[in-house]
């Protein structure tokens, strides 16, 4: 539930630039950490979740403009 509290918070690009950095960070981590690679892994699932769902309501709205044209 606290997950869905910060999502609300977020924006797309706050949500973009911090995939980046989970990236970034275990791509240059050469210390395998299981259990703070499971946490980033975890963060970088529920970030792509939120941000599919932007771009799906994005896409929605933007065919509700393009009817209204035609």
């Amino acid at each position: 539930m606290g997950t869905l509290i910060i999502m609300k918070k977020l924006t797309y690009t706050e949500a973009v630039a911090e995939l980046e950095q989970i990236l970034a960070e275990l791509e240059n981590n050469s210390e395998v950490n299981m259990d703070i690679i499971s946490e980033k892994v975890k963060r970088a699932a529920v970030l792509m979740e939120f941000c599919k769902k932007q771009l799906h309501e994005l896409d929605e709205e933007l065919e509700k403009m393009l009817e209204h044209l035609d």
